[in-house]
């Protein structure tokens, strides 16, 4: 089975761009709901088809497959009712482990959270001086989320 241990963080300045490949993605859920989602996704010419369970803690199961690019978009437009997240993706090696860090844009302009996928719940990782307070808790910052609860929206959408 596929699982997915995952760790987010808000980001407090633009230092992990040095060195970091970026990528636009565009992602729309066709499912999304607390037990399960279904997620379409381009980006860098690609195409991938995700299906998620629930989270527990920082946990979950995830299963990921490519599909071909064209039938990405056309998911996109015809099955996820016009919601798509628009973001770009810096990815990056620090201290020995990959970062993903999301800009996102759009109505969720200004929010930048970095993300970490582990093997263990208990790994130990040395934190880069960029990184803010953890949010892997808080749903609001799952991406299936913040599309039906935009940041723009939140009273507190302030950085860090």
């Amino acid at each position: 089975m596929g699982i997915e241990i995952e760790r987010k963080f808000l980001v407090t300045s633009d230092a992990y761009q040095t060195g970091a490949n970026v990528s636009i993605y565009r992602q729309g859920y066709m499912l999304n709901s607390r037990e399960k989602i279904v997620r379409v996704r381009v980006y860098d010419g690609k195409g991938a088809l995700t299906v998620k369970g629930p989270a527990t803690r920082v946990t979950r199961a995830e299963f990921e497959y490519p599909i071909p690019f064209e039938d990405a978009n056309e998911m996109l437009n015809l099955y996820c009712d016009g919601a798509v997240l628009e973001k770009e993706r810096y990815t990056l090696e620090w201290g020995g482990f990959f970062w993903e860090v999301d800009v996102f844009h759009g109505e969720n302009e200004g929010l930048v959270v970095a993300e970490i996928e582990l093997d263990d719940e208990s790994t130990d990782f040395p934190k880069p001086d960029w990184l803010g307070r953890e949010v892997s808790h808080d749903e609001r910052y799952f991406n299936s989320n913040l599309l039906t609860y935009p940041y723009m929206l939140w009273a507190d959408c302030k950085p860090v």
